[in-house]
């Protein structure tokens, strides 16, 4: 319903800095946050964290980050972020992986989209190739490392997307020995995380 709709917090109008309203606008089902002196309708939507999956191909290690930064500082993740105006999803990935990880990669393809409604996000990761083994961390990653499976510090992974993501990975890239294709993976992350 209308009013169990999540709003970030807001004041004022950005667009000529009179107080805002909560209503729900003519032909509209929503609560919004609508200006009093311009009329104009602040619509809040979902924000898109963009990453990858970067595979060294010779022995299927897959290269992870450890977050320098809060939220999850000090656990393990895909290189991922924001996506950012004026970019396409597949040019955020490959920027935030060299961001975070300074790897240079070739995007494989679409693999999973997560959708975590109580955060307001859509998670989408790409499949890729490391196109070598110079990388380092950036100034949003303490440590940049690269892990088999077994090796991958489970209990450690900063988010659900993220271990979802690995674990279905790995899955459809055993099956992709036998000769299966990736398949692309939507999910709904609705539980939240323990701190």
């Amino acid at each position: 319903s209308a009013s169990d709709t999540p709003l970030l917090p807001m004041n004022f109008c950005s667009d000529c800095g009179q107080p805002v309203s909560l209503k729900i606008p003519d032909d509209d089902t929503r609560l919004r946050h609508v200006c009093s002196h311009c009329g104009t309708i602040h619509y809040q939507n979902p924000k898109m964290v963009v990453g990858s999956i970067p595979l060294w191909r010779d022995d299927e290690r897959v290269l992870l980050c450890r977050r320098a930064i809060e939220p999850r500082h000090g656990y393990w993740t895909l290189p991922a972020g924001f996506m950012e105006n004026s970019e396409t999803t597949e040019e955020a990935a490959a920027r935030e992986t060299m961001e975070e990880a300074g790897a240079r990669i070739e995007l494989k393809g679409l693999f999973s989209l997560m959708n975590v409604p109580h955060v307001h996000q859509v998670h989408l990761f790409y499949r890729a190739h490391l196109l070598d083994l110079d990388f380092s961390a950036g100034v949003e990653s303490l440590e940049v490392k690269l892990f088999r499976e077994e090796e991958i510090p489970w209990n450690d992974i900063a988010f659900p997307t993220v271990s979802q993501t690995l674990r279905l990975f790995f899955d459809d890239l055993k099956a992709h020995r036998s000769g299966q294709p990736f398949g692309v993976h939507s999910r709904d992350i609705r539980k939240r995380m323990r701190p």
